[in-house]
């Protein structure tokens, strides 16, 4: 008799030569092979759904087909033929306008201002010059034309206030009492520098502090101080 040791050492049969197995679970041995087989029989739906498609062989219908009679005597009602009306244009519409706007008289004999032949000059550009390429401002020369009071008006530079003084000096000089005056106690406390010290620097923790010294404990802090009953031994 051959041990469980021998049985595992032995090949797994090669299942694959039976292709045609009439069972989908996996097998010790092979099902005996029998003549008949398990016959399906369809039902009516399924026997409609596999039947091919039928292609359409009609002809196609012209599109112009005849009016019956009662459409020919039909009467539209008022809500139908405002529907059939055509849509109006918008209230601004303008039919055939042209693109450009013809210009009138007065737009073609004005004058241009001073300020708007300032405003049509080019910007100054750099022109570079020689080899050390240094820039140079091209100046632009302005069309003496007739320039309107408000514009002139306008173009005048402001003055200055009547009590403005001019721009003060970065020196000036300090006075007596500032250089006679002597600082408080507390200025120079303030204007020292702050003592800074590490974080346990000059901490004693077994100094007791004169309040703990004269602190009284008050009757619950007591009850609390004391053990609980259940462990006080009565001896």
């Amino acid at each position: 008799m051959a041990t469980r040791t021998q049985k595992l050492a032995q090949p797994k049969p090669n299942r694959l030569r039976y292709p045609d197995r009439r069972s989908v679970y996996w097998l010790d041995e092979l099902p005996p092979e029998t003549g008949s087989t398990t016959k399906t029989e369809l039902t009516p739906c399924w026997s409609e759904l596999c039947r091919s498609k039928k292609f359409c062989t009609q002809v196609a219908l012209s599109p112009i087909w005849e009016v019956s009679e009662w459409a020919l005597r039909a009467v539209a009602s008022d809500r139908l033929c405002s529907l059939a009306q055509p849509r109006a244009p918008a209230a601004g519409w303008q039919p055939n306008r042209p693109l450009l706007a013809p210009l009138n008289r007065a737009t073609q004999t004005s004058v241009a201002t001073t300020r708007i032949c300032q405003l049509a000059q080019p910007k100054r550009r750099l022109v570079l010059e020689g080899p050390g390429h240094k820039s140079k401002p091209v100046p632009v020369t302005h069309i003496p034309c007739k320039a309107s009071a408000h514009i002139e008006l306008l173009a005048t530079p402001k003055h200055d206030h009547p009590k403005f003084e001019g721009e003060h000096s970065a020196c000036w000089l300090v006075s007596r009492a500032a250089r006679n005056y002597s600082a408080s106690q507390r200025l120079l406390e303030l204007s020292s520098p702050k003592e800074r010290k590490a974080l346990f620097e000059g901490y004693d923790p077994y100094i007791v502090s004169r309040a703990a010294h004269s602190a009284s404990p008050s009757p619950r802090i007591q009850q609390l101080c004391l053990p609980l009953p259940r462990k006080c031994s009565s001896n």
